[in-house]
């Protein structure tokens, strides 16, 4: 990428991740020339109380563009598989939130701080990771380069955003019924149900749907991009993923197994000096890291540090960040701001 003095930008997507896009743009200053927001069809939308006219997307719409942010949507086939090779033959990078390139090895895989380099080997198209794993690799790689990670079990406790805006409304309808009814065991039934069950006063363990292992796609995700993303196929990932009555900000419990020894104080100073990550560790004094304290922060947040005491090398961590913006906007921005400055 040519260096510039400001980059004409677009966003694919109006929607909550598209939303926060815009945000982390303007709070981080990136310097930007001309903005487009596209979407399916033309419309305005209001960020903050600042209009954005939307544009019907097209492949004449990214004349002219230096990077374009694809949103994306979770479980689905997104616009990136339609426009993102387009926009390239435009001149554009694309850096792409959807699970639509991911897994392609001519496409590098990306959290800053984890594997930043690999953004060098980019053909125009870079791939934003899934929320789940952007945060446990963010906090796990640390670890990894100090002592070696050889074995992660996680369980994940997900949002209902990183559903999108459809769940978070159900979430809403559906406290709002059920306290209504004096909290009784009642299944509502909502015709434009977002999610496969009722989550207002309730959890389940599907987040996706069931492939191989009776694992779900989620929990897939979280073994084969870390694999990539931190360059080891020898770690044994094992995961469940549970969608939880939360509007913002995915928690998720973390067990490793580490190759070489190393004591829980030591792992809270080194991630207390990793890039990204805050430790909230007093559990007796009731300090640890929750989503409600999460929503609306940039960094990752751990806590819940110690040993097992039944198992060599074993420990717990328990890791918490806003799943719209480390697990999805703001790292897109932060791949963008990472090409700019190379």
């Amino acid at each position: 990428m040519k260096k510039k003095t400001k980059y004409n930008v677009a966003v694919v997507g109006a929607g909550v991740v598209g939303v926060e896009m815009i945000r982390c743009l303007k709070k981080r200053n990136f310097p930007i020339g001309a903005l487009k927001v596209f979407a399916r069809s033309n419309r305005e939308m209001d960020v903050d109380g600042e209009k954005y006219q939307v544009e019907a997307i097209s492949e004449d719409g990214f004349n002219g563009i230096d990077i374009a942010l694809f949103a994306g949507t979770e479980g689905e086939k997104g616009a990136a598989v339609t426009f993102a090779k387009a926009a390239v033959k435009k001149g554009a990078v694309v850096i792409d939130n959807g699970a639509d390139f991911r897994m392609d090895p001519n496409v590098p895989l990306v959290v800053p701080e984890v594997n930043a380099k690999d953004i060098k080997k980019h053909k125009g198209i870079i791939a934003n990771p899934n929320c789940s794993t952007v945060q446990m690799v963010v906090a796990l790689a640390p670890i990894y380069k100090k002592v070696g990670i050889k074995r992660v079990v996680v369980t994940t406790l997900q949002a209902s955003s990183g559903a999108g805006k459809q769940a978070v409304e159900q979430l809403s309808r559906e406290i709002t019924q059920v306290a209504a009814a004096n909290y009784k065991n009642i299944n509502v039934n909502l015709e434009d149900r977002a999610m496969p069950q009722q989550l207002g006063f309730n959890v389940f363990p599907q987040i996706g749907g069931f492939a191989e292992c009776d694992f779900t796609s989620e929990e897939w995700k979280l073994v084969k991009e870390t694999h990539k993303i931190m360059g080891d196929k020898k770690i044994k990932v094992s995961a469940t993923t549970v969608r939880v009555p939360v509007r913002t900000g995915h928690s998720e419990s973390i067990y490793i197994e580490t190759n070489k020894p190393i004591a829980p104080d030591k792992v809270r100073n080194l991630l207390s000096k990793s890039a990204g990550i805050i430790v909230i560790d007093e559990p007796k004094k009731g300090l640890y890291p929750m989503p409600k304290d999460a929503e609306g922060k940039y960094e990752v947040f751990v806590g819940r540090i110690r040993r097992d005491p039944f198992v060599k090398n074993g420990l717990w961590l328990w890791v918490v960040a806003d799943n719209l913006l480390k697990g999805a906007a703001l790292n897109a921005v932060q791949i963008a701001e990472y090409l700019i400055a190379k």
